[in-house]
């Protein structure tokens, strides 16, 4: 499976989303999801929280996000700026690919910025497919992959289907 990059590298990666966030703020990109109160997220690859602050802030300490990451360093910064935030409702979970979450027990799953760096892409669908509920949806973006590359990817292995697009997410619903 996957291991985690060098914490050098994880460091160097923080700092360049740290300018990104600044200068194209996350906040858009969750409000296109349509987040509701009470809604159970994971972000898959949560790197340096970027989308799981945004969102638990959205849900308002009335849902839950589940922080999953390989790095342990995307852990602690994560918990590190939830606590200065005063957010509450954000849990971590320090994997490469399983979730150790309930069936059908997730509204909404992201797959943010990280399918590129995945060796096993198709394992970590299914396990995503599973802790979706029925009527679950998969955030996904990637800008290292381009025009309908990403759709196509989702698609092939008949968990997912596209259900929406815009120019910077995709939103997938489970195939039961």
């Amino acid at each position: 499976m996957d291991k985690p990059m060098s914490d050098f590298h994880f460091k160097f990666m923080c700092f360049l989303f740290k300018i990104r966030d600044c200068l194209f703020s996350r906040k858009k990109i969750i409000e296109e999801i349509r987040i509701k109160p009470k809604y159970k997220i994971l972000d898959y690859g949560a790197g340096s929280g970027s989308y799981t602050i945004v969102a638990a802030e959205k849900l308002g300490g009335e849902g839950l996000v589940y922080a999953l990451d390989i790095h342990p360093l995307s852990l602690e910064m994560i918990t590190k700026k939830a606590a200065k935030k005063g957010i509450k409702n954000i849990k971590t979970i320090l994997s490469d690919c399983k979730t150790g979450l309930n069936d059908n027990s997730l509204d909404i799953a992201f797959m943010h910025d990280i399918y590129h760096d995945l060796t096993e892409p198709n394992e970590i669908l299914v396990e995503l497919h599973r802790v979706l509920k029925p009527d679950g949806i998969l955030s996904f973006n990637d800008h290292h992959i381009k025009g309908n590359k990403a759709v196509n990817e989702l698609e092939k292995n008949g968990l997912f289907k596209l259900v929406r697009k815009s120019r910077k997410i995709c939103l997938f619903a489970i195939v039961k």
